[in-house]
């Protein structure tokens, strides 16, 4: 029905009666308008026109063919924009490469750290690190080489300190990137864990010997530790002298010093070196039989020497292949795994290679098996923006972390707080023992902490900056990309479809049932003695 207008203006002196008067007769003819006087919860679309189409289609005017049967619904303005369906999420943009579909906005979801972190909106996020977690067979590690694949068109290069299972040698060598392996019964590669590393820019030369330094006593100290852990920590006068070891090992070898250098420089002391004093010999005794393992040990001709390859700074990908050590004990997977990242840190720390690197660490709870590797790891995640890098720290649940230190100890506090800290998280399906960690944790709420126990495999809840998303990874994943990330190749391998058929012939000339026993289990043709069978079983 359309909508009249209509002005009342009531003369300028009127008295109480008059106006009352006034406002009745208002109310008539508003009664006889609408034709009826009715309270708002009564309210109903006016009744069908006559015709089947009614005059709403000459005139212009609300027309229908029957009457509301549902009043209106009422809430408040809280409720209301809530429910209201014309709103959604506008995603993060469409800076970098096309990772998946938002299934609550259902629009393209792209994802770019170093982007987001140069977005100047309430979208942005203050770190370019990204914590991954996910139970087994619930897509993280699709999707983490999507993404790394698709953003190599973006210029990205993507690097890999230590591949435990050997899922990104194919990947690297399908895009044409560089594979190191070490430890194989084929290679002769050899990884210095003590290599100096680029020149750093825009610091001085005093700045640049004392980060050197540090990194190099940071990569020492981890590596005795994670080998003497459950043992006695190191004491300061241990500290002294592996020291003063790797500083004599600096002088003799020109600033180009090893492991095998160190230890020697532990087994026979220089009593003419600078700075040696007489007890260095006893306090360097522990760590002298920890470098001993990687110089005539099971660790022996790995990371003792020199360097035997170089990093390739143009190859879109760039693989340590470590599977072949990972099978020896998880000692040696630890200490491999620091040595790898040492070297790969020492040799992406350059600004002024203008260049951006995801390095994914997987299994990435064994770079801190120690309260130095802790430190260490933390400090390398807070320059990680200074050197264009996006950490990808790949686990498999919280949980992980009990793995590093005592309960209630230092270390696994630290190793707690490194994860909380990191603002990126991509959390794919979790076992339902890890509610609970995911909201004490990681402070997940509990609605969000539930659906994690839910997702199907290839989606994931994201928590960018201050916000969340569940993306569908594997909706925009091609053919191609899904055979070359797939790492159930040992599953699908031995599934029952792929083993040859059960063959009914015998070997022999022998049958293979007694017939006679069947038929006494299973006789045919006298009903009775079926039924005489039956009532006996």
């Amino acid at each position: 029905m359309a909508q009249q207008v209509f002005n009342v203006t009531p003369p300028g002196k009127l008295t109480r009666r008059q106006r009352k008067e006034l406002r009745q007769q208002i109310a008539r003819l508003r009664q006889a308008r609408d034709g009826q006087n009715t309270a708002d919860r009564d309210v109903r679309f006016p009744a069908a026109a006559a015709g089947p189409l009614g005059p709403g289609v000459s005139t212009g005017e609300y027309w229908n063919w029957m009457q509301l049967a549902q009043p209106p619904h009422q809430a408040t303005s809280h409720n209301l924009a809530g429910i209201y369906p014309f709103v959604a999420d506008d995603g993060l943009g469409h800076d970098g490469p096309l990772l998946g579909v938002d299934l609550n906005a259902d629009v393209l979801w792209h994802f770019s750290p170093w982007d987001l972190y140069m977005n100047t909106t309430a979208k942005a996020a203050l770190s370019t690190n990204i914590l991954v977690i996910g139970a087994y067979r619930s897509g993280k590690s699709g999707t983490i080489k999507q993404l790394c694949t698709r953003s190599l068109a973006f210029g990205h290069q993507v690097v890999v300190p230590s591949d435990s299972k050997g899922e990104w040698v194919i990947v690297a060598e399908a895009v044409g990137g560089q594979v190191i392996a070490i430890g194989g019964e084929n290679t002769t590669a050899r990884l210095n864990p003590l290599d100096r590393g680029p020149r750093q820019t825009g610091v001085s030369d005093d700045v640049d010997e004392i980060m050197v330094r540090d990194r190099r006593r940071a990569t020492l100290t981890s590596v005795i530790e994670a080998t003497i852990q459950g043992q006695a920590k190191l004491s300061p006068m241990e500290h002294t002298a592996i020291n003063w070891a790797l500083e004599h090992a600096i002088t003799v070898t020109h600033d180009r010093p090893t492991i095998t250098h160190v230890w020697q420089a532990l087994v026979s002391p220089d009593q003419s070196a600078p700075g040696y004093r007489p007890e260095m010999a006893s306090n360097g005794e522990r760590a002298r039989h920890v470098l001993e393992r990687f110089v005539a040990g099971d660790l022996q001709g790995l990371f003792e020497g020199e360097s035997t390859v170089a990093f390739d700074p143009d190859a879109p990908m760039v693989v340590v292949d470590t599977s072949a050590l990972f099978d020896r004990s998880e000692l040696a997977a630890q200490l491999t795994q620091i040595c790898t990242s040492s070297w790969i840190q020492a040799v992406i720390s350059d600004r002024s290679a203008k260049r951006t690197r995801y390095l994914v660490r997987e299994e990435g709870w064994r770079d801190m098996a120690t309260e130095q590797a802790l430190r260490t790891y933390q400090q390398w995640l807070k320059l990680s923006r200074h050197y264009g890098v996006s950490n990808i720290v790949i686990l498999h649940k919280m949980s992980d972390f009990d793995a590093v230190g005592e309960e209630g100890s230092k270390e696994r506090t630290l190793a707690y707080s490194i994860a909380g800290d990191m603002e990126n998280k991509f959390i794919f399906r979790q076992n339902t023992q890890e509610e609970h960690n995911l909201t004490a944790r990681l402070k997940l709420s509990p609605a969000h902490a539930r659906l994690a126990l839910t997702l199907q495999s290839g989606v994931f809840l994201a928590y960018v900056g201050r916000f969340s998303y569940i993306v569908d990874a594997f909706a925009t994943s091609t053919q191609w990309e899904r055979d070359l990330f797939s790492t159930d190749e040992a599953v699908e391998a031995g599934s029952a479809s792929d083993q040859p058929a059960p063959t009914l012939v015998p070997e022999s000339d022998e049958p293979l049932f007694d017939e006679s026993a069947l038929d006494r289990l299973w006789p045919t043709g006298d009903p009775q003695l079926v039924q005489q069978i039956g009532h006996r079983e």
